[in-house]
């Protein structure tokens, strides 16, 4: 304080003292300086007379500046506002679709309903299946399937043949039901060929109740909102037996609806939809009841709709028995057609498809000569056709946000040719998701593949950023909660397409290079801005560590705030996130990132020397070590500000007063985190998948006496091993089983992956195969690890007839969403040991 005071009365003597000349007509001041002579009035005002002209100009140029610096302050927002959703400056990847791929044009691009078909245009022409079982109609209830749902709670359903291209075939057993779809496609003409759907019913078991087998189905075609050219509905006797249409993309084109016996009433809906979600409503909405020799018979009534703007034509029957329908599509540029894809000829083609179909698996995969019987082998089947016959075809926008977007924005209208990971759940794409999925596909069709990743990569914004969620068009919207739909540019994703396209060239790199090196040329700026991107917006503070963004650190609502950016959702991570925060695993995903660039740098001619050093320098052993080993728990880990000690507590809510009238009633309460010691910067004692990374992605060389230690507790069942599998975390972990919030249960802090698994039966098997120290640990372990997640997921099918998105530690049952095959139907190469 002495010191201010001294500081202020120094400062007080060279201070200028103000008097105003009240008779100056110039108004100018007097002024006298402490420990000099004051100069005169007259002076000052010749001085000031001589500095006007001056200020002015300065002013002027000062009022010039701050408004270009303001302009181009607003003009640089704009730029920074705009950049999300600016297309990346590249030539695109895909270059062929519609019909330029006539043999992919048409197909069951509709994974998110039970059975329909579309062809690969931003606006299409599409139809679909829908039934309802009179024995199971209530007041009120009426049960009509269409969109795969869980609460449907079918027996079984799923695509037990589909070869992606030409055929398909799914079963679907609803209460005492069983309906079988299949479609078959022929090529001829300019646009997009034939096709013909079937569709089987086939009662099952004892005849219960009157109606039980009995079922009304509807088959319709819609010309989405939007879509140019006219269809206009064919009638006999009243009843509409086909359909005429005509677009700029199909040309000419004929519907025809052919029932077989068993009718027991028939009728048709033509009317108009404004979306595509509108077709259940609208269907529901004309539907009414007739009696019909002494039965009540469901369907639609006989006077007809104006058809100038109708653009959904329903076609329902209500049969009783055994029954089959076709529906035939055919254009009308087929000049040469054989005959009709229909009956005989139609069974005669579907079986040949099936012959080449069982010849093709058994080539591919080998799974009879690995002697596994007929019914495993029908297994395997199935999990490859409903991950291939889950491929879709998505047009729309996403809704995007930015930190300089004060709301979402559109992103660009795109396509996208993408499986999914459930069409019950998730039918839509997922970017960690497809490079899993793609691992399959790519030992299957890699045709299908290289087109699936140009897709994804075409989706590429202006900063190498690419949306992890796909939500494109109204029937996608309509399936994700809204909290889920904006997508994040700080947000990542793992980049598995990268090990999927290092798949492909592992697998099928000469058929690559002759056939497909201009498109791997048009992936190479992608790839580059890609890992750019996550290079710049994923570093860590220390160097060569990295971070996930998008962790929530001000929330008192999460025992353990999510992690989504990494695709392990809830995977514990440090306590308190912070920009200190280390995450293993996309250390690991930017070391193989960089093998494959440096990889395809060199099949290219580029120069990859930026991209083979950055591979050397994250594997590198000592650095590794350093930034992810703990030696207090003797494992690799993420490193972050973490308490040990966390727990969810209940809190009651201040109630409000004005709406509590009952005062008989608790008050509210909420679930949060109480921290019972403070954090401190330390390794994340979560031992689980995280901690097994480095093994996972092989960023350890075999004779590493550190792997020796992950693979040898590999089957330590205190940890991770299971009878069914490893499981995400460890039994000691202090997170194991605990839920995440009030509302969320353990999502990967317990249940056993098949993604995971997967990894760790592809690193045991190449580390199996190496010479030294760790090759016959790992073979025993493989060995070990391999018969308990096939054996587990085929006995889970067998019993409930899914494939599950994940299975309980404990038990081995199924978990989750149903059907997920998506990346669980890895467990096909999981059977052929292909990897």
């Amino acid at each position: 304080m002495k010191n201010s005071l001294k500081q202020g009365r120094d400062a007080s003597k060279n201070t200028k003292k103000v008097e105003w000349d009240t008779n100056s007509e110039s108004g100018h001041s007097k002024v006298s300086q402490g420990g000099k002579k004051g100069r005169r009035p007259r002076d000052m005002a010749e001085s000031s007379d001589k500095k006007q002209p001056l200020l002015l100009p300065l002013t002027l140029s000062l009022v010039a500046i701050s408004i270009v610096v303001l302009v181009s302050s607003i003009v640089y927002r704009g730029y920074l506002e705009t950049r999300i959703y600016t297309i990346l400056d590249a030539e695109k990847v895909v270059t062929k679709s519609g019909l330029d791929i006539p043999n992919r044009f048409w197909g069951s691009y509709r994974p998110g309903v039970y059975f329909g078909m579309k062809h690969r245009s931003p606006k299409p022409i599409s139809a679909g299946l829908m039934w309802l079982l009179p024995s199971q109609l209530r007041p009120g209830d009426i049960k009509l399937r269409h969109l795969c749902q869980q609460h449907d709670n079918l027996k079984k359903y799923g695509w037990i043949q589909h070869d992606g291209v030409n055929f398909g075939v799914q079963e679907i057993f609803d209460m005492n039901m069983k309906l079988t779809t299949s479609f078959v496609k022929r090529e001829g003409g300019k646009n997009g060929g034939d096709w013909t759907a079937r569709i089987t019913v086939e009662p099952l078991g004892k005849r219960e109740t009157e109606k039980a087998d009995e079922i009304v189905l509807f088959f319709y075609f819609t010309k989405e909102p939007g879509m140019d050219g006219v269809m206009e509905p064919e009638f006999t006797d009243n009843l509409m037996t086909g359909i005429h249409g005509k677009t700029s993309e199909l040309g000419d084109f004929i519907v025809r609806f052919l029932d077989g016996k068993g009718v027991i009433r028939q009728s048709s809906l033509v009317t108009a939809i404004s979306t595509m979600n509108d077709i259940s409503r609208a269907t529901l909405e004309h539907m009414e009841s007739f009696r019909v020799k002494d039965k009540v018979t469901y369907g639609f009534g006989t006077k007809q709709q104006k058809y100038q703007d109708s653009n959904l034509f329903v076609h329902q029957v209500h049969v009783k028995g055994a029954f089959t329908m076709e529906i035939v599509f055919e254009t009308a540029s087929f000049f040469n057609r054989p005959s009709m894809l229909a009956s005989d000829v139609y069974s005669d083609t579907l079986k040949s498809l099936r012959t080449k179909f069982d010849s093709k698996f058994e080539n591919t995969f080998h799974l009879t000569e690995k002697k596994f019987n007929s019914s495993s082998v029908g297994f395997a089947q199935a999990a490859l056709s409903n991950l291939v016959g889950g491929i879709g075809y998505f047009s729309g926008t996403s809704r995007v946000q930015s930190m300089y977007n004060s709301m979402p924005v559109s992103y660009w209208s795109a396509n996208l040719y993408t499986a999914v990971p459930s069409r019950s759940f998730f039918p839509r794409g997922f970017l960690w998701d497809e490079g899993f999925h793609l691992l399959l596909i790519n030992t299957w069709n890699p045709e299908i593949s290289l087109d699936i990743i140009s897709h994804w990569l075409d989706l590429m914004n202006f900063e190498g950023w690419i949306p992890r969620e796909q939500i494109l068009g109204d029937e996608a919207l309509s399936r994700v909660p809204e909290e889920y739909v904006v997508q994040r540019n700080d947000v990542a994703n793992p980049p598995t397409l990268v090990i999927a396209l290092a798949n492909l060239l592992k697998r099928h790199g000469d058929w690559l290079i002759e056939n497909h090196k201009e498109t791997l040329r048009k992936m190479w700026p992608r790839l580059t801005a890609w890992y750019n991107w996550l290079s710049r917006t994923q570093t860590g503070e220390v160097p060569t560590s990295y971070r996930w963004r998008g962790r929530n650190a001000t929330t008192e609502l999460e025992l353990n705030p999510k992690t989504l950016a990494s695709g392990l959702d809830d995977y514990p991570r440090a306590s308190h996130p912070t920009d200190s925060e280390r995450h293993l695993d996309l250390r690991c995903w930017m070391a193989v990132t960089s093998k494959l660039m440096s990889d395809l740098a060199e099949i290219l001619g580029y120069d990859g020397e930026k991209y083979s050093g950055t591979f050397r320098t994250l594997t590198d052993p000592e650095l590794l070590n350093s930034l992810h080993w703990s030696e207090e728990l003797q494992s690799y880990a993420d490193f972050g500000l973490h308490s040990r000690r966390v727990r969810l507590v209940v809190r009651d809510l201040e109630p409000n007063k004005k709406n509590h009238h009952h005062h008989h009633e608790p008050p509210p309460r909420v679930f949060v985190r109480k921290v019972d010691d403070p954090p401190v910067p330390r390794f994340i004692n979560m031992f689980g998948y995280v901690s097994l990374f480095p093994m996972l992605l092989r960023i350890l060389k075999a004779d590493s006496v550190k792997l020796k230690s992950i693979i040898e507790i590999l089957d330590e069942p205190k940890l991770l091993w299971t009878p069914y599998g490893l499981r995400s975390l460890a039994s000691t972990a202090p997170l194991y089983k605990t839920r995440n919030t009030e509302h969320d249960p353990p999502y990967w802090r317990n249940p056993i992956w098949i993604n995971m698994n997967f990894l760790a039966l592809k690193s045991l098997k190449e580390y199996s195969e190496e010479p030294g120290p760790i090759a016959l640990l790992s073979k025993q372990k493989y060995h070990k690890l391999r018969e308990a997640v096939m054996g587990n997921i085929m006995r889970e099918y067998w019993r409930t007839g899914y494939v599950w998105e994940q299975y309980d530690d404990s038990t081995g049952e199924g978990k989750g969403c149903r059907p997920f095959t998506g990346w669980s139907a890895l467990v096909v190469l999981i059977m052929a040991e292909e990897y």
